[in-house]
């Protein structure tokens, strides 16, 4: 296993296993004793990452820390460090009391707190890396840390998918596709006659005797990853969807006596209209995720069609290889980070609609790429105007893919590691040995 790899790798088994030794319920407590679950919660994991990095982990030359969490671990970190004559490196990928600030308030006393922790045990770091220039600039000026810009690179699975993976991807997702729980929309199986074991014919794709082709009146697919929580308004896609479909409407000319079974009989029989419809694909789990659904259900659009899924590691990367553009409704906590999950549409080619913040056009480029949106108005327009035409007459959209091929094909993350890691770990570890 490569070394960035493998550093990752152990990292997040260590951090799974503290998440083990931790009641998952703590919520049912009493309120009243909250306070003192927050502090006992770093305690007990500080004692078990300490006696981890102390005891079990043979010595190494540096120990590479991903922040946040923040609280135990940076203090954990050091003082092993400390223990074991190690150097001790962090990588700075957001701030650890932002990210607790949105469920306490940035006032909380526990939130102030939680930032000395911080800011005081970074300082103390023998070298940085951050995710951002935006942050770098940051740690530089109000921290008094120096960091070397690293950026997120997608691993080599992410990539564009074969037409083959495509039509055997969508064969074994046909029954969740085309076969929703309490919905008929456009994409279901009543409309388009797809059955559920079907392995000629899926929404997208056809296979006719060794030939597999795309359908040239398919839904254009689009894919989004949410954690389903407050801080990603998943409320503004939902807004899109239904001003997409009632524009579409409008330029089409139809009226609200359309019959929807009408209009899918003739999307069934190949007919294509200048506008496709869409099918949104949500992937992810989290608590908000059942009261979406329930509103989804009530939609009622008729060119455009919602599922959520979790699947395997797996297929989703063959899902954002497969997909036509991807929404990422991500916004930092901090204002300087970057949503791993658009490095990995990259990864893919998948061109990405992006909620707008402060530092995301150093991951999306504007028109080369994606675009950006801070309003569901604003989304619904970029899908009115990349689908327009769609699947051979959309040139914005495949000039944003071209862009998001290019950076996907160019960028990897062993070769930023190589130029910007691995120099300064190599010189933080030259002096920790002098």
């Amino acid at each position: 296993m490569p070394f960035p790899s493998l550093v990752r790798h152990l990292w997040k088994w260590t951090l799974l296993h503290m998440e083990m030794q931790w009641p998952k319920h703590s919520h049912s407590f009493p309120k009243i004793l909250y306070p003192l679950m927050l502090l006992l919660k770093p305690i007990t994991q500080f004692m078990v990452l300490l006696w981890f990095l102390c005891v079990k982990v043979p010595p190494p030359d540096a120990f590479i820390v991903q922040n946040p969490p923040s609280v135990p671990t940076l203090v954990a970190v050091k003082w092993a460090s400390s223990w074991r004559k190690s150097a001790f490196i962090v990588d700075w990928h957001n701030f650890g009391y932002t990210l607790l600030g949105l469920s306490l308030g940035r006032r909380s006393l526990f939130v102030s707190i939680y930032r000395w922790f911080e800011k005081h045990y970074g300082q103390m770091a023998n070298g940085s890396l951050c995710v951002t220039r935006a942050m770098q600039h940051e740690l530089t000026q109000n921290w008094g840390i120096k960091a070397t810009v690293l950026y997120d690179q997608p691993p080599e699975f992410f990539r564009p998918t074969l037409l083959e993976e495509k039509h055997k991807l969508f064969c074994r997702l046909n029954r969740y596709l085309c076969h929703p729980l309490d919905v008929r929309d456009c994409v279901s199986s009543e409309t388009t006659g797809i059955g559920v074991d079907d392995q000629n014919d899926t929404l997208f794709t056809t296979q006719i005797g060794t030939d597999i082709l795309l359908r040239p009146n398919r839904p254009a697919l689009v894919v989004s990853s949410t954690s389903w929580t407050p801080d990603e308004d998943f409320g503004i896609l939902l807004e899109a969807a239904v001003m997409y479909d009632r524009r579409v409407a409008a330029l089409l000319d139809e009226n609200d006596s359309t019959d929807d079974g009408v209009l899918w009989k003739e999307i069934s029989d190949g007919k294509q209209y200048l506008y496709p419809r869409l099918l949104f694909i949500i992937t992810g789990k989290g608590p908000e995720k059942e009261k979406y659904e329930e509103k989804i259900r009530r939609l009622n659009l008729k060119r455009v069609a919602f599922r959520t899924m979790w699947l395997s590691a797996e297929d989703y990367p063959l899902l954002l290889g497969s997909a036509d553009l991807g929404v990422c409704l991500h916004t930092s906590s901090s204002g300087l980070d970057l949503p791993m999950k658009v490095v990995d549409m990259f990864g893919c080619g998948l061109p990405v609609c992006a909620v707008s913040f402060s530092c995301i056009e150093e991951l999306v480029k504007v028109e080369k790429n994606g675009l950006l949106f801070s309003s569901s108005s604003e989304l619904a327009d970029e899908l009115l105007m990349l689908f327009r035409g769609f699947p051979d007459e959309c040139d914005s959209l495949k000039s944003l893919k071209n862009g998001a091929l290019e950076m996907g094909s160019s960028a990897r993350w062993a070769t930023e590691w190589e130029e910007h890691a691995k120099p300064l770990i190599s010189e933080v570890i030259s002096r920790n040995l002098k």
